[in-house]
């Protein structure tokens, strides 16, 4: 009898121990890819006087709003005050619908004689009708911002503009150019355009967004170089070139001695980098076919 128990006791023993190791091996297999990190998410970060933070396409959207208003010749005031708005509005998508017939980025409508439907779906259209309406305004500079965008906007909830108006100021601020390496974004590849379409694609877009600009290709085909007329545009480009990186397949930036990389979402280089000066470059490095 004491020997079946010994032997039953050691059976059991031995099926611990089997299957401890079985377990163990198992996690030795399963551990290493639970506790590697994981990928980075697409955000992007601008810092200016403070800090925001948006996914890719709110970013690329700000930026064309930016873009817009600078082509106009407007002080960042105005874009600051079209920002908050379009961030309450859409929270900087560029939506197709809303509230009765409202559309797009600053949710205007069609029956309200903002445009056609196809026209308010365009960020840059319903950039430049916000704009229009905007500077019309009598006293619009002094207004408080909020207010502004209210008088614009005829909107049911008057107050909920200021939310915004920090934040906002943020974005403008940086996508104006300020300082170096304002304007940061943590992307991944996907399904962009690739090789010479990309370079066509952001060539167009580029264009599109800021007129007639010094573009030109490079020999591979997947660089763009271009050519701002000073140091304060070559950041604006450059910022705005990294904000629609998700969009267009951009891999890297480089301007003024420093250096963007989509996958590290952040700016490098030399401690000493020299700033970008009149006929700096900024060449975009685009995915390759």
């Amino acid at each position: 009898m004491a020997l079946r128990i010994r032997t039953v006791v050691v059976v059991l023993l031995v099926t611990v121990v089997v299957i401890g190791l079985g377990c163990y091996g198992a996690l030795r297999l399963l551990m290493p890819a639970a506790l590697q990190p994981s990928p980075p998410q697409p955000v992007c970060v601008a810092r200016a006087d403070g800090e925001a933070r948006l996914e890719p396409e709110q970013m690329a959207n700000a930026a064309t709003i930016a873009a817009v208003g600078m082509r106009r010749r407007l002080p960042v005031r105005a874009v600051q005050i079209a920002l908050a708005t379009a961030m309450q509005e859409s929270h900087l998508r560029n939506l197709a619908g809303g509230d009765r017939d409202s559309i797009g980025l600053f949710q205007q409508r069609p029956s309200q004689g903002w445009g056609r439907p196809e026209q308010l779906a365009d960020p840059r259209f319903a950039a430049g009708a916000f704009y229009g309406a905007l500077v019309k305004l009598r006293g619009w500079q002094q207004m408080d911002m909020g207010d502004a965008a209210q008088a614009v906007q005829r909107s049911a909830f008057p107050d909920a503009y200021d939310q915004w108006v920090e934040s906002s100021g943020v974005l403008a601020r940086a996508l104006y150019g300020a300082g170096d390496g304002a304007v940061a974004c943590t992307v991944t590849a996907g399904s962009q355009p690739r090789g010479p379409a990309a370079v066509d694609a952001l060539t167009a877009a580029l264009r599109a967004d800021w007129g007639e600009v010094g573009l030109t290709a490079g020999p591979a085909a997947t660089e763009l170089t271009v050519r701002p007329a000073d140091a304060v545009a070559a950041w604006r480009y450059a910022y705005w070139i990294v904000s629609h990186a998700q969009e267009h397949g951009v891999e890297e930036v480089r301007v003024g001695g420093l250096v963007w990389q989509a996958t590290a979402g952040r700016w490098s280089g030399p401690s000493a980098a020299p700033p970008p000066t009149t006929g700096a470059s900024v060449v975009a490095r685009l995915h390759r076919g």
